[in-house]
């Protein structure tokens, strides 16, 4: 009778209905030297998205919403910037403020969660057509600057454009305007259910001190100026804004297995957002899998965000051209890794393509070629801690292990997508007596009956 009840509970749990928006802000967990965020129900959130809205003519459209829902996706990073959002001192572009609301509306409709990256590439427009930062905002002390076409890293230690992140970092009314545009855009957005919370600085920089190595540099902007501008900018959005997360990066040497040296910040809900970048990739080679990036990058990865319990989400990865054949083993090795460290990620970037250029969809909007590890089965909710989660592109197979927690009753979800199981999955549920699952457009329930600290493990496979 105990065995029917159980059944029949089991059952309950999983017919009742999906939500129509995405949950409230997360909140989050430390087990196993690892900080998971959660989600009302206290399960473990796995986030996996797109970066999208980088360019003036490639904004994010409630059909790119829609799409990423229908993939099984639960995370965008949107891209902002400042060039766009106050393109004149003290004029707020209005229509552009209403977009990233409109796309914030979308996200409540179709259930994803937001990040807002205020992004900027060699610091703004004022520099061979980069993007970021208004020309406005930009002091560059009559200093030289030449593009290198050929690699435009390179730009960044231009002196010019050094000189106008020391400005940033330094000038009292660059600040005061800087926390002010985040404010205002903090004020238009901060009541969606969808804002999972803000990403303050993309991949930043700043200026080389005579004698300085690439590592004593970036150490000493870490610990000194981005520091204190990500301590402004916590402090100027928690006067409009108290519950959503703030992530904070570090500069782009975290990519070559140096650990960052930002310090701990006196917030509970900050939260890390490196990038998972390989140099010899982006350049445009494919990549050596004897170069010992994964390796290096997960080993440096996770030391701050354990000493502080911060949850990681990789804000940016993916390669150029994820067709090439050391890219592909590069696509599934880094999802590997990924899911050991992190609790989600944003693949760059979402558009089509049949010939590369970082779009992870082809011409017809099908997963490209070398992607399939990164867009096939996951899962999305663990009713549990201790996740471990494995899937074989080739096979189409998750293998997810979790242990039972207590008070978590609602289903582990398991994203599905219908493009790599057109005929449902199989299921197999061990460690556990009694286990209920059903599928539905795309999506897995499992409803397990077990006591907590129960290990369990479920495997997905094509039916």
């Amino acid at each position: 009778m105990r065995r029917s009840l159980a059944l029949v509970t089991l059952a309950a749990l999983l017919t009742a209905p999906l939500p129509a928006e995405a949950s409230r802000t997360p909140g989050k967990i430390t087990a196993d030297g690892r900080t998971y965020l959660t989600d009302d129900d206290g399960r473990v959130i796995r986030l996996r998205g797109f970066n999208a809205g980088k360019y003036p003519t490639d904004r994010v459209t409630e059909d790119d919403v829609r799409a990423m829902a229908g993939k099984g996706l639960t995370f965008l990073r949107l891209i902002v910037q400042w060039q766009y959002i106050e393109p004149r001192k003290d004029v707020y572009d209005q229509e552009y403020l209403g977009y990233v609301d409109r796309v914030l509306g979308w996200a409540d409709r179709y259930g994803l969660h937001v990040m807002i990256d205020m992004h900027q590439d060699v610091y703004g427009p004022r520099f061979g057509g980069h993007n970021g930062i208004p020309e406005w905002a930009t002091r560059d002390d009559g200093l030289p600057f030449e593009r290198n076409p050929g690699d435009w890293f390179q730009d960044y230690f231009q002196p010019a454009v050094m000189a106008a992140f020391e400005h940033l970092y330094e000038d009292a009314d660059l600040r005061a305007e800087q926390v002010e545009m985040w404010q205002t855009l903090v004020r238009k957005v901060s009541w969606h259910r969808s804002l999972l919370g803000y990403d303050l600085f993309n991949e930043p920089f700043g200026r080389f001190l005579e004698g300085e190595d690439l590592v004593t540099a970036s150490a000493r902007i870490e610990r000194t100026q981005l520091a204190d501008m990500y301590r402004r900018l916590i402090a100027g959005i928690r006067v409009h804004d108290r519950k959503s997360w703030i992530f904070v990066e570090p500069t782009v040497l975290v990519g070559e297995g140096v650990p960052t040296q930002l310090p701990r910040f006196d917030d509970p809900k900050v939260g890390y957002a490196p990038h998972m970048y390989s140099t010899g990739v982006e350049a445009g080679g494919d990549w050596d899998p004897s170069s010992g990036f994964i390796e290096r990058y997960e080993a440096a990865i996770g030391l701050y965000p354990a000493a502080n319990q911060m949850p990681v989400i990789v804000g940016e990865w993916g390669p150029p051209n994820s067709r090439l054949p050391g890219n592909r083993r590069l696509v599934s090795g880094s999802v590997a890794a990924m899911n050991r460290f992190s609790t989600g990620w944003a693949m760059f970037y979402w558009c089509r393509s049949d010939s590369g250029g970082y779009c992870q969809l082809d011409g017809g909007g099908r997963t490209a070629p070398g992607a399939e590890p990164a867009l096939g089965a996951y899962a999305r909710r663990v009713a549990g801690l201790a996740v471990a989660e494995s899937y074989d592109a080739a096979a189409r197979t998750l293998t997810l292990t979790y242990t039972t927690r207590r008070g978590v009753h609602a289903p582990t979800e398991i994203a599905v997508p219908r493009e790599f199981f057109p005929r449902g999955v199989r299921v197999k549920v061990s460690g556990v007596r009694s286990a209920v699952t059903s599928q539905r457009d795309g999506l897995l329930k499992v409803a397990v009956g077990a006591r907590p600290g129960t290990a369990v493990t479920v495997t997905v496979s094509p039916r």
